[in-house]
């Protein structure tokens, strides 16, 4: 066995489609709040494409940077539904993915494309819905000569991504949720997200309660000065 080459099987176990279908529903910033704002894939990777919620099991990629070899394998090894996650370093050097490898994934049934690097074909990818995130944009194509590995554990900006994970993302950024915990992590991002929405709903009509301020300040030892 080649150390840093090579695949292994994709995941037997991994987020169910009705799984995936009740996370689309939450933003991307409750799930992280209910995960003690510890998981986060870090500012940098944004979303390339004209909008639209990405959502579904992890397929992850570790990639010598500027090399998108293991990365074509991914996608076509990759099936409908998941999310193909790249660790590429977050080099911006070279373009992993452009137009027609994401027209190949879309064809597929993919539900999205991570990539901790750069992309090409920006305005191609702007103007569809195909979901992917990535660190930046550059014209300058990849290498396909390997090495990297397939379904293994990667981590992009001290997040963790196993192979089944669920990643979840939209306009405010990229998380991972732990398979082992996400049936928790959703049961308190819903809880969260109704109460928000009962608070906006408050925030309307002229009743949003705003006592908690003056009473923080207070536990915490305020002094006023006149």
């Amino acid at each position: 066995m080649t150390a840093g080459f090579r695949i292994y099987p994709n995941p037997k176990q991994k987020a169910s489609p009705d799984l995936v279908e009740r996370y689309r529903k939450l933003p991307v910033a409750n799930v992280s709040d209910s995960m003690s704002r510890m998981n986060a894939a870090g500012p940098r990777l944004r979303p390339m494409h004209g909008g639209g919620v990405l959502a579904g099991p992890a397929i992850t990629v570790k990639s010598r940077p500027g090399d998108n070899l293991m990365l074509h394998k991914a996608l076509d090894m990759a099936e409908a539904g998941d999310v193909v996650v790249v660790d590429a370093g977050g080099d911006l050097t070279n373009a992993l993915i452009g137009e027609m490898m994401i027209a190949h994934a879309a064809r597929r049934g993919l539900a999205g494309v991570v990539i901790n690097g750069a992309v090409r074909d920006a305005a191609a990818i702007r103007a569809g819905t195909f979901p992917v995130f990535a660190a930046g944009v550059t014209h300058r194509g990849p290498y396909k000569d390997g090495p990297g590995e397939i379904n293994v554990a990667i981590a992009i900006d001290g997040m963790i991504i196993n192979p089944g994970d669920l990643v979840l993302g939209d306009d405010d950024g990229l998380v991972c949720v732990p398979l082992a915990d996400a049936e928790a992590v959703y049961t308190a991002a819903k809880k969260k997200h109704d109460a928000e929405t009962a608070q906006l709903a408050a925030i309307a009509a002229g009743r949003n309660d705003r006592s908690w301020v003056e009473e923080e300040l207070r536990r915490r030892g305020v002094e006023y000065i006149a």
